[in-house]
């Protein structure tokens, strides 16, 4: 049976006090009902603060005389030199639980040799009157600035680089020798003065600001930078025009801290990357990824395991799904879209309903649960879009050719097929492991046009144009029928940031938004509706973004500025709970003053 004792003894006796949860269940030999134990015990453990949870599954023991006042948090510095510390859900002692107002203040001296952004362990002093409260950093748990984007300079003395990130208040010194980047072609390993300036993933360097170990003195290999030219890299051609730089001054470079600030001393780094001067065009993007530290290259097992993948589909992968390949289905995008998510076709049945099929491209068949592509993409989250470029959540070979529905080539897919009646009501549906082979790949401009009747546009794509216009039927079929459930359709203008021909922006226009948009959003929508409906009622846990109860206090707010003007939001009367503060009763009492009556709605 596992104890507490044993739990508090192992995480005493490894390095800074600290172990993981899958730590804890190999090296305890746990299994089966010991590891539920083991999470009810931490969580136990937790709560009565003997100890203290540090980041995702990472638990730690307090290490102060005074533990009862040890919060787990991030820290936000501003750029005059104090921070705040963020608490972690779960993090605060009991005495602040639901009496701390914002976050913990922390002057400058109390900063330490934390950085903007690091997890740090902070002792909380006295909770104020007001509900603030002020402390000191303890100790830097996990270190979040690993490389910093900013402007070389060349000083006396020792050269340095500002950081673009005003957060980051410290000048980052650069040492002699680790003013450029170090080539791929170094074949030998780095020197001993190299060795004793290596970035802290591969180094001695802790991530904890403590000091480096140079206990092993073997050769190292150099660690390969990837090649600026590759098509997985998004540092765009502009940025790419000087490629050898005699004077760094001025000029944007990417930095990797291989020493970390003291108290009395700056932390130290050497340049991993020169980017170009601020002005130079594309480069204000490169900067923008690398302050908040986007990831822009894929790791080499990530591109070995994308190359292994064939672009042509097995037949017996075939064989095991529904066949639409013999379909005219398309795909519509934007103009400068480069890969194609997703798939539609509208037919009418011989009952009258109309047959709406939404394909995505299957990803997952190619992305197995645990690959290196997984992984990446799990820590990437999602692409990132720019005006001239955008950073892939998934590398090219799959985002933009396998996984993408291109015209004329057979493509799996996940596939969604709705059969749905005049008023818009789904009578039947059918979720399928599909393969397609789109017919066409269409722009909502050409579509919209075929829409609206342009004969030209419409004899182009004359095997296709009463398909679009049983699309447009559907449509409006759909939104009439969410307007009429109360849906909002906000219809916001979107910015399209236009250049010329030299990379430099000419004008900022808002987008046309035309019913070819339209009509995707609804089927899209009706999908997703489908697709949801389906794991409900099947009891499949799932995740869903769902919108909170509107505020009372601001519908009563609203409600009121309306009735000025006519209008209302027809939630009718709502009723209001008035009350008096124990503060205002105490500084008007003896006074002859009534203190003053606070309204508020109760829920809507």
């Amino acid at each position: 049976m596992l104890t507490e004792q044993q739990i508090l003894h192992y995480v005493g006796k490894q390095p800074k006090h600290m172990a993981g949860f899958k730590q804890l269940i190999h090296d305890l030999g746990l299994k089966g009902r010991d590891r539920r134990s083991l999470q009810q015990l931490l969580r136990e453990m937790t709560r009565r603060r003997k100890l203290i949870a540090i980041g995702k599954e990472r638990w730690g023991l307090p290490t102060t005389a005074s533990n009862q006042d040890l919060v787990v948090g991030r820290l936000r510095m501003h750029r005059d030199g104090y921070g705040f510390v963020v608490p972690e859900p779960g993090s605060l002692p009991a005495r602040a639980q639901g009496k701390l107002q914002g976050d913990i203040f922390i002057p400058p001296p109390e900063v330490g040799n934390a950085m903007h952004g690091d997890q740090v362990l902070v002792e909380m002093g006295r909770l104020r009157h007001d509900g603030k409260a002020e402390g000191r950093i303890v100790r830097v748990m996990e270190r979040e600035q690993e490389t910093v984007v900013g402007i070389f300079h060349h000083g006396d003395g020792h050269n340095y680089v500002t950081p673009i990130d005003e957060k980051v208040a410290m000048e980052i010194i650069i040492p002699r020798g680790m003013e450029y980047p170090k080539q791929e072609d170094e074949e030998a390993g780095p020197s001993e003065d190299d060795r004793d300036h290596r970035a802290p993933n591969y180094s001695g360097f802790s991530n904890t600001g403590e000091a480096p170990s140079f206990a092993s003195k073997g050769k190292a290999p150099t660690p390969k930078r990837p090649d600026r030219q590759s098509p997985h890299r998004v540092l765009g051609e502009e940025a790419q025009r000087k490629q050898t730089w005699d004077n760094l001054d001025g000029v944007v470079v990417e930095v990797e801290i291989v020493q970390w600030p003291s108290a009395t001393q700056s932390p130290r780094g050497r340049v991993t990357e020169i980017l170009g001067y601020e002005d130079d065009f594309g480069v204000d993007v490169e900067m923008i990824i690398r302050k908040h530290h986007i990831p822009h290259v894929f790791p080499a097992e990530v591109l070995e395991e994308a190359q292994e993948f064939s672009p042509l589909v097995p037949e017996k992968e075939i064989a095991q799904r529904r066949d639409f390949r013999d379909l005219p289905i398309v795909t519509i995008d934007g103009e400068t879209a480069r890969d194609f998510d997703d798939a539609v076709l509208v037919r009418r049945l011989e009952n009258g309903n109309y047959e709406l099929q939404v394909h995505i491209a299957d990803v997952a068949h190619y992305v197995e649960d645990g690959s290196a592509i997984d992984e990446e993409a799990r820590k990437r989250g999602t692409s990132v879009y720019f005006p001239d470029r955008a950073v892939p959540m998934l590398p090219l070979e799959l985002s933009t050719d396998i996984c993408s529905l291109r015209p004329e080539v057979e493509r799996l897919v996940l596939s969604c097929v709705m059969e749905i009646d005049p008023q818009g009501e789904v009578a039947f549906y059918e979720l399928a492991e599909g393969v397609i082979r789109s017919a066409q790949r269409m722009t909502y401009t050409q579509v919209n046009a075929i829409i609206e009747g342009d004969k030209t546009v419409r004899q182009q794509y004359a095997a296709l144009a009463e398909n679009f216009d049983l699309m447009y039927e559907l449509a409006q079929v759909l939104n009439r029928k969410r307007v009429k459930r109360g849906s909002i359709d906000f219809d916001l203008p979107e910015a399209v940031i236009e250049f010329d021909d030299f990379g430099l922006m000419k004008s900022v226009s808002p987008s046309e938004r035309n019913w070819a948009h339209k009509l995707i959003e609804e089927f899209m929508l009706a999908a997703n509706e489908t697709v949801a409906s389906h794991l409900e009622q099947r009891g499949v846990p799932s995740l869903y973004r769902i919108h909170e109860k509107p505020d009372a206090k601001k519908i009563y707010d609203f409600e009121t500025i309306a009735a000025s003007f006519g209008y209302s939001l027809g939630v009718g009367a709502l009723p209001i709970k008035r009350v008096q503060t124990r503060g205002d009763k105490r500084s008007h009492y003896g006074s002859g003053r009534k203190p003053p009556t606070v309204e508020l709605p109760e829920e809507v």
